[in-house]
């Protein structure tokens, strides 16, 4: 007559039970930890996708002050900066689901040799769905501003 688990001298027969009853427990844990790894993962890449498009958000907004400082008129200024938010968005690959670009173009109107400056704010709502982890926000609108002097010795003829 055989014995299913036969005694082994030096082995107590309760380690022996403790290791049957073991069985199974990577598969459990496994099961409870993927989608806790998913879910960090996602964060993860919200996180990342967020602080991209804040970065180019960022230098969108710096370059269209800049260019708009450099022009003749607050006319000129409203269609340089927002020429270039629009292309620059485009090519930084950068997907907005809405965007906006406000200038104050206010500076253009003090006199010749009076400090001014051009002020350009760009907001861009960046959309999220696509990670689709439930309970994160769909979209999220990241908004920057910039400032750039105008040349006290502009010509404004």
């Amino acid at each position: 007559m055989t014995r299913p688990h036969a005694y082994r001298p030096g082995r107590p027969r309760s380690a022996e039970r403790r290791c049957r009853g073991d069985r199974g427990s990577e598969a459990v844990e496994l099961a409870i930890l993927l989608p806790v790894g998913v879910v960090v993962l996602a964060m993860l890449v919200v996180g990342a996708r967020v602080a991209l498009a804040g970065d180019r958000i960022s230098g969108v907004a710096g370059t269209a002050a800049r260019d708009a400082s450099l022009a003749r008129s607050a006319a000129q200024a409203q269609r340089v900066a927002a020429s270039d938010v629009t292309a620059a968005l485009a090519g930084a690959d950068l997907h907005c689901s809405t965007s906006t670009v406000d200038v104050d173009t206010s500076g253009f109107r003090l006199p010749a040799g009076v400090p001014a400056s051009v002020t350009v704010m760009v907001s861009c709502t960046v959309d999220l769905s696509a990670i689709g982890v439930p309970g994160l926000p769909g979209s999220k609108t990241l908004h920057d501003t910039a400032v750039s002097p105008l040349d006290p010795a502009r010509d404004l003829r």
